[in-house]
C-alpha cells in the first residue's frame, strides 16, 4: 500500500539545503503510515494465533494492504474530525471488497496501541541511521587523532592561548564524546523497540485472557520486545532517545563551533573542504565561509531546543495524554532529523577538515611566547616553592608584554630562572600524556566498534 504527497508544513531553509535524505525518509508521512498498518497485520496475524481472529482474515488484510492505495485525502479529512488517524485508516482497511468479506481488524487495540507501535518501528529504524552516522563521524575523527599526532598547538582556556597541546589530543576529547554518543544511543535505541498493545485504559480487557500472549506473539512479529506493564503515558524511554539523539547532536554542534573558531583569520589553523564558491560571499570575494560547520550548529541548536518539549510529555497524566502526545508527534521526529543532519555533516566536515600544522606552531608564538609560562614556573618551582615560582613568572609575564619581547627573551635576560639553570623550553615538549591519550581513545572507539560487529 503506498501513500503520496505531502501534508501541509512550513518551508524550511535549513532542511531543504542539507537534511539527511535516509532519515526524512523514515519519518516520512509513507513510512508514518507504513508503520501503523504494519501493526494492524502484526496484531491481526496474532490474534489468529490465539483463535480471535483466523487466517482469512489475515489473508484478507494482507490483500488490502497490498492491492490498495489508501485515500490520503479522505484519510487526513477524517483525521482532523476524528483527532486521530487509525479510526478512519481502520474504515478503510475493513470497506468491503467486491465479492470478499471484510478482514477483522484492530481488535481489543486503542489508537494510541498503533500509533506508538508505528513510532517505535520508526524509532528503530532511525536509531539504526544515527549509529550509522556516529559511526561515520568517529571513523572520521579517529583519522584526525592518528594523522595529526605531531602538530602541537596552542591549548586554549576562556578563548585565550593556555599552555601547549596537539591537534591530536583535540580530536581525542571528540572521539571519546562520539565513543560514549554510541554507547547512550545503543542503550536508548534497545529500551524504546518495546511494543505497545494495552487496550483503551491500560488492561488488555477487550483481548481477554489471550492478552499476553498476542502481546508476545504480535512483538516477535515486529521484532519487538515486550513489557507487560502499560506505557501509554509514560514516555520515559521516549524522552531518553530523544536525549541521545540531541546530546550527540551537540557533539557534531561543539565541533562545528570549533572549526568556525580555529579557522577565523587570526588563527587559520583549520579551514574546512575547498571547492568553487563553496562558502563564497555574494559582495566579499575573498570569503570562504565555513558553511558545513555552521549548517551543524544550526541542526544541534534546533535539536537541543526542542529537548524541553519532549520532557513536557513526562506531565501526561492518567491513562492519556491530552495534548502533550500531540506535542510528541512534532517534537520528536524533528528532534531526531535534526540530529541525523549535524552528524552527517560533521562527519562530512572532519573527513574533508583541512588542518594547517605550520600556522598551529606559529601560532604559539603569539604574546611572545607566553603559551610557556606554565612550563617556566614548573621548572622553577622544585627550586623556590610554587607560589614564589608563579609570582616570578608572573612578573616575567608582565614584562614581556610590556616590553613587547618575548618571555624567553626576559628569562634569558635573567639568568633563566634563579637555581633552575638556563635553557628555552620547547613546546614540544610540553605536552604531557597526548600520546597516552591518542591511544587510550583510539583503542575505546575501536573497542566500541568491535563490539557492535561481535
Amino acid at each position: 500500500m503506498t501513500v503520496s504527497g505531502a501534508t501541509p508544513g512550513p518551508f524550511r531553509l535549513l532542511t531543504a539545503l542539507y537534511a539527511d535524505e535516509p532519515m526524512a525518509r523514515i519519518f516520512g508521512e509513507d513510512a508514518t503510515v507504513d508503520g501503523w498498518l504494519r501493526a494492524e497485520l502484526a496484531l491481526c496475524r496474532a490474534e489468529a494465533a490465539v483463535g480471535i481472529v483466523d487466517a482469512e482474515d489475515v489473508q484478507e488484510l494482507e490483500k488490502v494492504i497490498a492491492d490498495r492505495d489508501l485515500d490520503r485525502a479522505s484519510l487526513w479529512a477524517e483525521s482532523r474530525n476524528v483527532g486521530y488517524p487509525v479510526l478512519p485508516l481502520v474504515r478503510q482497511l475493513t470497506h468491503p471488497a467486491e465479492g470478499r468479506r471484510p478482514p477483522r481488524v484492530h481488535w481489543g487495540a486503542t489508537t494510541q496501541d498503533v500509533m506508538d507501535t508505528g513510532l517505535v518501528l520508526q524509532l528503530v529504524a532511525a536509531g539504526e541511521r544515527l549509529d550509522d552516522l556516529l559511526r561515520a563521524f568517529g571513523d572520521a575523527v579517529a583519522a584526525l587523532v592518528d594523522r595529526h599526532r605531531d602538530a602541537v598547538m596552542a591549548a586554549r582556556t576562556h578563548a585565550q592561548q593556555a599552555v601547549p597541546t596537539t591537534f591530536a589530543v583535540k580530536m581525542a576529547v571528540y572521539l571519546g564524546q562520539i565513543t560514549r554518543d554510541r554507547v547512550r544511543l545503543r542503550a536508548a535505541r534497545t529500551a524504546v523497540a518495546t511494543l505497545s498493545l494495552y487496550g483503551a485504559g491500560g488492561t488488555s480487557a477487550a483481548m481477554g485472557a489471550a492478552s499476553p500472549d498476542i502481546r508476545r506473539a504480535m512483538a516477535e512479529d515486529l521484532g519487538l520486545a515486550v513489557d507487560d506493564v502499560p506505557w501509554h503515558v509514560a514516555r520515559d524511554r521516549l524522552v531518553e532517545f530523544g536525549t541521545a539523539g540531541a546530546t550527540a547532536a551537540g557533539t557534531a554542534g561543539r565541533l562545528g563551533r570549533e572549526i568556525v573558531d580555529l579557522s577565523r583569520t587570526e588563527i587559520g589553523e583549520v579551514r574546512e573542504v575547498d571547492g568553487h564558491h563553496r562558502g563564497a560571499s555574494s559582495t566579499m570575494p575573498q570569503k570562504r565561509n565555513p558553511i558545513s560547520s555552521e549548517a551543524m550548529i544550526g541542526f544541534s541548536v534546533h535539536a537541543a531546543t526542542l529537548l524541553p518539549g519532549l520532557y513536557r510529555g513526562l506531565e501526561a497524566g492518567h491513562e492519556r495524554a491530552a495534548g502533550e502526545w500531540q506535542a510528541e508527534w512534532m517534537v520528536l521526529p524533528d528532534l531526531v532529523c535534526s540530529a541525523a543532519s549535524a552528524l552527517a555533516l560533521a562527519a562530512d566536515a572532519a573527513r574533508g577538515l583541512q588542518v594547517d600544522d605550520g600556522a598551529m606552531l606559529a601560532n604559539m608564538t603569539a604574546e611572545g611566547g607566553l603559551v610557556m609560562a606554565e612550563a617556566y614556573m614548573m621548572r622553577l618551582a622544585p627550586h623556590v616553592g610554587r607560589e614564589r615560582a608563579h609570582d616570578i613568572v608572573y612578573a616575567a609575564a608582565a614584562q614581556a608584554r610590556a616590553e613587547n619581547v618575548t618571555l624567553d627573551d626576559v628569562i634569558d635576560r635573567s639568568g633563566g630562572t634563579a637555581d633552575a639553570g638556563p635553557g628555552r623550553l620547547d613546546p614540544r615538549e610540553y605536552v604531557g600524556e597526548a600520546e597516552s591519550i591518542c591511544d587510550r581513545a583510539l583503542e575505546a572507539w575501536h573497542d566500541e566498534c568491535e563490539a557492535r560487529t561481535e
